[in-house]
């Protein structure tokens, strides 16, 4: 009669613990649940998108990272972006303790969807590899001052990063982005073709097609090479509106006459403030860990583990 009863036991849960051997995680079930890596005041994210409860903020980490990395840089650049991730949920939840996706600004990816993005081939390789960044990484956090920063990063820098409205978002030299296969970036328009989409921002009705390109001019532009402000005839516009209505990856481009034409030579891609993504890259192929990779994009900022 025991060995009955022990049998139905494991008929019960073997699922469960083949799923966990053959995944790492239980699709659609938070592991906590289960009370596995479970730790007393752990945060968590409630799945309303998919009405699957609760899973482990370190456990939501994984399919972040794959969103916002490519998953063949380096180690500790996908450690460093671990802790961007970690910081970013960390500065929304605040004091809570958990939080619904539906709040975050974050782009999640689930197992499904990477396993589609790198092939059945790359999937166990690559999901092992980003899982070990956020478990060696777990519970750090970039703090500045004692509060969560805001850590933002962008794919490539225009050769260096923007000083932005946060004392720790300062411009530093990142010229090893300038090796990027996506660094430059050209367009063409049509005289037609630029003022229509001139004219869906605000006063962009009274630019007219006569007026392209010969009244194109770049009035303002940062030291990072980003520009801020273009006048197009008699009216001004941002020069990030202006980037928005032409589509360009970044907001560190020139524009010039190209046989009639508007010609766009447009560096980098991203808003250019925070890490680089590709310059995190190069520095960790040449040695850096992700604490120093941050330490450099981030001015004055601590790394403070915030979990056991």
């Amino acid at each position: 009669m025991r060995r009955f009863w022990i049998f139905c036991v494991l008929a019960v849960f073997f699922p469960y613990v083949a799923t966990l051997t053959v995944n790492g995680t239980m699709k659609g079930i938070g592991m906590e649940r289960f009370g596995e890596g479970r730790q007393e005041g752990d945060r968590r994210i409630y799945l309303d998108r998919q009405g699957q409860g609760y899973v482990d903020v370190e456990e939501y980490l994984t399919g972040v990272v794959a969103r916002q990395m490519p998953a063949d840089y380096p180690e500790e650049a996908l450690k460093a972006q671990a802790i961007i991730a970690r910081t970013c949920i960390y500065r929304q939840m605040g004091e809570r303790r958990e939080i619904s996706e539906s709040e975050l600004i974050l782009d999640h990816l689930k197992e499904e969807q990477m396993e589609k993005m790198w092939g059945k081939s790359g999937f166990l390789e690559y999901y092992q590899k980003i899982r070990g960044a956020v478990e060696e990484t777990r519970g750090k956090v970039i703090m500045y001052e004692g509060e969560y920063i805001e850590p933002l990063f962008h794919r490539v820098s225009a050769g260096r990063t923007r000083d932005g409205i946060y004392p720790y978002l300062v411009s530093v030299d990142s010229r090893g982005d300038l090796e990027a296969e996506n660094y430059m970036t050209v367009m063409v328009w049509t005289p037609e073709e630029f003022t229509a989409r001139i004219r869906r921002l605000p006063d962009g009705e009274s630019v007219t097609k006569d007026q392209i390109p010969d009244s194109l001019q770049l009035i303002g532009r940062e030291e990072a090479g980003y520009v801020t402000d273009i006048l197009i005839g008699s009216h001004g516009f941002d020069g990030e509106a202006v980037r928005e209505a032409l589509e360009l990856p970044s907001a560190a481009y020139t524009l010039e006459n190209y046989e009639g034409s508007v010609r766009a030579l447009c560096r980098g891609w991203g808003h250019g403030y925070g890490m680089s993504q590709y310059g995190a890259g190069q520095k960790a192929e040449a040695g850096m860990s992700a604490e120093e990779i941050l330490q450099y994009y981030y001015q004055d900022i601590e790394i403070f583990c915030s979990e056991p």
